[in-house]
């Protein structure tokens, strides 16, 4: 955040300092006693100048720009990169704990079935002899 905006005031300051320059030189220009034709010299030279430190500036700022769009192409490629890691880790992390809970629900309905299966021997001892009693009874 304290890059950002130190960025922000050097943009400013050298905005600042070009409007400057040419306010002032044009003042300067205005108010020297010269001739007209020095006068439109001497323009055209300032025009020459801050023409020479526009370009200057233009390819700094290319520059600058160039770096800041590499930083930001890598920035982007590490939290794109951490975000398909966080999301492997994440689906790893439910798939375990499906499988868990699967196992688990298989464990409980095979003891539920065995329970069943053991209910039923002892249902059908009991008829069984229920039956052998009563045929007992008849006899």
């Amino acid at each position: 955040m304290g890059e950002n905006n130190n960025n922000i005031n050097s943009k400013d300051f050298m905005i600042g300092t070009l409007i400057g320059g040419l306010v002032g030189a044009s003042v300067a220009l205005l108010f020297a006693p010269k001739s007209g034709r020095e006068l439109r010299g001497d323009i055209n030279q300032g025009a020459v100048q801050v023409r020479e430190r526009a370009g200057d500036w233009k390819e700094t700022a290319q520059v600058k720009g160039s770096e800041w769009k590499n930083k930001a192409m890598e920035k982007g490629s590490e939290l794109k990169q951490r975000a398909v890691d966080s999301s492997q880790q994440i689906s790893k992390t439910v798939s375990e704990k499906t499988q868990d809970v699967t196992k688990n629900v298989q464990e409980k309905l095979n003891d539920i079935r065995n329970k069943e299966d053991e209910a039923l021997e002892t249902v059908n001892e009991v008829a069984d002899a229920i039956e052998e009693v009563a045929q007992d009874l008849e006899k």
